[in-house]
Parts: C-alpha cells; structure tokens; sequence
C-alpha cells in the first residue's frame, strides 16, 4: 500500500493539486490551456506496474471529464490530456535509483538487474528525443486536441488497445516475458 500511496500521490494527486490551484485563475482569466500529462500506461497496461497504470488512467479520466465540463458550462478553458511513448528523458534512471534506494540498495543481485533492466528499458523504449515531444505535444494544444498520442510507439499501441482490447494483454505480456528473460 506504502507503493500505491506514493505512486498515486505524485502521478494522480499532483495533476488533480495542479488543476485546481490553476484552474480559478485560467477561468477568470477568461482563457487559457489545461494540460494534464498521462502516459501511454493511461491508454494500456503493464505488467508489474499497477500503482502507475492506475495512476496514468486516473490522470486521463480525470482531465477527459474536466474538458467535458468545460465544454458543457461554457468556459473558455480548454483542457488536454498528453500520452507520451518512449521519451529520451532520465525517467526510467531516476526511477531505478528511487526503487533502489526505498528497497536496500546495497544488495549487489538487486542492483544488477535493476541496473540491466534500467539500459535495457532506456535503449529499446526510451527513444523520441524530448525536443520532438515537445513540438508534438504544442502542436496538439495549439490545435486544441483533446488527446495528444506522443510518439509512434504510442500511435501503435494505442491502436492495438483500440483494436484488440481484450487480446492486447496477453500480447503484451508475452512480450515483456521475453524481454526480460
């Protein structure tokens, strides 16, 4: 629980804080933008990431139903949601080490497969460079989307989740079985 509590703190309780900090000042404004970052787990899952896959679809209903009462009262606050791929940021790093730390990382067999998993995850996902990420995601805004798929790794499986829901989790299971074999 200690996990859930932490994860759906940063990943969903930080977006909902955000919101309505800034919201009352965007709809007296008269204007503005709301961009809520979910991920590509806000559109499938994962294994052995339940807290963030449930944190990501929390973020994407979330500001689905915030657009969707901006547009029934009227407000001139538009509202976005972003799922992004495979970034080339620091993330799955930063999160390894955080995993690491919060769980003894002085124990060499766990840090070796954190740190093989950690370049596996950041040579084969972790690929769009994060300037392109960003001209995606303000292209999607500036044109008022209400979704902005970031990335082709995120096109394909957001298709594959739309075209074969309930098979996809198998396929993707299996495939990160072999992954990490």
């Amino acid at each position: 629980m200690e996990d859930y509590d932490r994860v759906l703190g940063i990943n969903l309780f930080g977006v909902i804080t955000g919101t309505k900090a800034f919201l009352p000042h965007l709809i007296a404004s008269g204007a503005g933008h709301v961009v809520n970052v979910s991920s590509l787990n806000g559109i499938m899952a994962q294994p052995e990431m339940s807290q963030y896959c449930a944190a990501k679809f929390a973020v994407r209903g979330f500001t689905e139903t915030l657009r969707m009462e901006m547009l029934s009262s009227r407000t001139p606050v538009q509202v976005t949601v972003v799922h992004p791929g495979g970034v080339a940021t620091n993330i799955a790093t930063a999160a390894a080490a955080a995993q690491l730390e919060r769980e003894g990382g002085d124990d060499p067999e766990l840090k070796a497969t954190a740190d093989a998993r950690t370049k596996l995850y950041n040579e084969k996902f972790l690929k769009l460079p994060a300037a392109k990420a960003a001209e995606i995601i303000v292209n999607g805004v500036e044109k008022d989307k209400a979704r902005v798929i970031v990335g082709n790794d995120a096109r394909a499986l957001d298709l594959l989740v739309r075209l074969a829901p309930a098979r996809y989790q198998a396929e993707v299971t299996k495939y990160f079985k072999r992954m990490y074999k």
